[in-house]
C-alpha cells in the first residue's frame, strides 16, 4: 500500500506541490475475473493545490491491465491513462466534501485512490479486440479461431400443439 504523508506538504493558499511517486497497484476483481496491472508498481504524479477552504488532489498515471476477454476468455490487455481529482475540505462539518482517501488529515492513501480511479476508467466490456466474436453458445468453441454455425435443432415435440395453434391463427 502506497501512502503520501501530508506533513511534507506545508502549503499556503494558492500554493501547489508536485511529487512523482511509485504507486503500488493491486489486481482488480470484476465479475469473478482478475485483471492484473503490469507492472504492479507505476510512476504517478501527485499534485496538491491548497485552496481557501480545503485542498485539491490530482493523481495521474498510465496502467496496463491484463485479464480475460468477456466474450471469448482469451487474454485481453488494456492501456488506460488515469487522471483523478479529489477535493478535501478542511472544515470537519462538511463530510460530503471530505475525500475518503485522505486519512486523518495526515496521509493520502494513493493505492486505494488509484484502484478506484482505474475501476472508474474501465470500459463497459473488456475485449481482446473490438470485433471479438466470442464463444459459440452451442458448443463453446472460440468463434474467433473457428467460425462456424450449427444446424437448427428440430423443434421440441412437446410444443407441437402450440405450433399448430399459431399456424391456424396465421391462416
Amino acid at each position: 500500500m502506497t501512502t503520501f504523508s501530508l506533513r511534507n506538504a506545508k502549503l499556503r493558499t494558492g500554493e501547489q506541490l508536485r511529487e512523482t511517486l511509485d504507486v503500488d497497484l493491486e489486481p482488480l476483481l470484476l465479475g469473478g475475473q482478475e485483471y492484473a496491472p503490469e507492472p504492479a508498481v507505476v510512476p504517478a504524479e501527485l499534485t496538491i493545490t491548497k485552496a481557501t477552504t480545503g485542498s485539491v488532489y490530482e493523481l495521474s498515471f498510465r496502467v496496463n491491465l491484463h485479464g480475460p476477454c468477456v466474450r471469448c476468455l482469451a487474454d485481453a490487455a488494456l492501456e488506460l491513462p488515469i487522471r483523478a481529482r479529489e477535493y478535501h475540505a478542511t472544515k470537519p462539518g462538511d463530510e460530503e466534501l471530505r475525500s475518503p482517501y485522505v486519512v486523518g488529515d495526515e496521509t493520502v492513501d494513493l493505492s486505494a485512490w488509484a484502484r478506484d480511479a482505474i475501476a472508474l476508467a474501465l470500459p463497459d466490456k473488456i475485449l481482446c479486440r473490438a470485433d471479438c466474436a466470442g464463444l459459440c453458445p452451442v458448443c463453446g468453441k472460440d468463434l474467433n479461431v473457428e467460425p462456424h454455425t450449427h444446424e437448427e435443432a428440430p423443434p421440441d415435440s412437446r410444443w407441437a400443439a402450440l405450433e399448430a395453434l399459431r399456424a391456424d391463427d396465421a391462416s
